[in-house]
């Protein structure tokens, strides 16, 4: 099971962190991925880290936005900074066994959060 949190209401060029908070298997060894979907458009991912920590971004928020993982807590996060009406979005993590050939793709990966919506005004 996956659980986002740390959504809300930010004004344009303010930062949010999200949370994905796992339970049943261990992040560790696992790929994490963060996506959004807004009303009316496809799931977009956004970006990806391994087993091994490597990180993987979509060029929307490359520079903006970073991944990161506590083992010990068994979270992954999303750092974002800088944000733009245009980012206002569902956001949601998700996982899979390693290894993945598209780490940014929604089809890659069986296990999906809730949701935490972001709101960029």
């Amino acid at each position: 099971q996956l659980v986002e949190s740390g959504g809300g209401s930010v004004q344009a060029g303010g930062s949010l962190r999200l949370s994905c908070s796992a339970s049943g298997h261990t992040i560790s060894a696992y790929c994490m991925g963060w996506f959004r979907q807004a009303p009316g458009n496809q799931r977009e991912g956004l970006a990806a880290i391994d087993s091994d920590g490597a990180t993987d971004y979509a060029d929307s928020v490359k520079g903006r936005f970073t991944i990161s993982k506590d083992s010990a807590k068994n979270t992954v996060y999303l750092q974002m900074n800088n944000l733009k009406p245009e980012d206002t979005a569902m956001y949601y993590c998700a996982s899979n066994e390693c290894p993945l050939v598209a780490d940014l793709m929604a089809y890659e990966y069986n296990n999906w959060g809730q949701g935490t919506q972001v709101t960029v005004s």
